[in-house]
């Protein structure tokens, strides 16, 4: 025959499990907190630059000054005579300018002019990043600024890592002679469920979702990705090339991770290789 515990003490056990378990909803609760207040500075770690510096490379180029609404971004014009096209460039997640802007020789060997800008709160230029459509519409406001000047040539919009997203999207709406996605994230939604799988979806305001963009995009895309990234897996590029309906090709570039794939010379030729066969446009190639 089994004794049950006196009233007293079930109270007791009662009222302390039901501690633990306000105490662990508070802290559940806590932690979404931290997340969705936090996550544009774990997105997006901009590094600032001072207004009044001065970038130095040996190649020519301008600085532009692009008004967006609340802000203003900072961009570099890389440039050289009788240009084949331009390469429109959308940077990853940390750095800025200075940082990125390399790799300047390859350009110049394949015959491109290169734009690339950074995003608010980024090196030089002002206000913070507060929204993905926001992130959309800069983007497509230097597009409107340096597009118009490359009229009858090729144009290819590239986005490397987190700026794949932005890539596609831009992509999808002024169609370009290609899109370029190197090391891409099917979706940001389904990176963030990974990293944090007890988060609900709703918590993330940059889904960036490229596998609902890229079925819509009629430019040809060319898909870069290592297969060492630790980061966003290849499979991410594999199910893109699935989901594309436009003519897709996909360098798997062995050895290579998330942040050294263009130092790999099958990253270089691949990309060379498919820039020299664009032709201005109403040519054949």
């Amino acid at each position: 025959m089994t004794r049950s515990l006196p009233p007293h003490l079930l109270r007791k056990g009662f009222i302390a499990a039901t501690s633990v378990v306000a105490l662990a909803a508070m802290a559940y609760a806590g932690g979404l907190a931290f997340l969705y207040v936090m996550q544009e500075r774990m997105l997006f770690p901009a590094t600032v630059l001072p207004a009044d510096y001065r970038f130095r490379f040996p190649e020519p180029f301008e600085e532009l000054r692009i008004p967006v609404s609340g802000a203003v971004l900072d961009a570099l014009h890389f440039t050289q005579d009788d240009a084949k096209g331009l390469v429109f460039f959308l940077h990853g997640n940390a750095g800025n300018l200075e940082t990125w802007a390399t790799g300047l020789d390859f350009y110049r060997r394949v015959g491109y002019d290169l734009f690339i800008l950074d995003y608010r709160g980024y090196g030089k230029s002002t206000g913070s990043i507060r929204s993905e459509e926001e992130l959309h519409a800069d983007v497509r406001a230097a597009w409107d600024h340096i597009a118009p000047r490359y009229r009858g040539k090729p144009i290819v919009i590239y986005g490397r890592s987190i700026g794949t997203g932005l890539a596609a999207r831009l992509a999808r709406d002024v169609h370009p002679a290609l899109l370029v996605l190197v090391s891409p994230y099917a979706s940001l939604a389904a990176e963030a469920k990974r990293a944090y799988p007890l988060a609900p979806s709703w918590l993330l305001k940059y889904p960036l979702r490229t596998d609902a963009v890229i079925g819509a995009v009629t430019s040809p895309v060319m898909l870069l990705h290592g297969r060492a990234d630790a980061l966003i897996p290849a499979s991410d590029s594999v199910l893109l090339r699935s989901l594309a309906h436009a003519p897709v090709e996909l360098v798997l570039v062995d050895g290579a991770g998330h942040n050294d794939i263009h130092q790999f010379s099958a990253y270089l030729d691949a990309l060379a290789a498919r820039l020299a066969q664009l032709a201005p446009r109403g040519q054949s190639p």
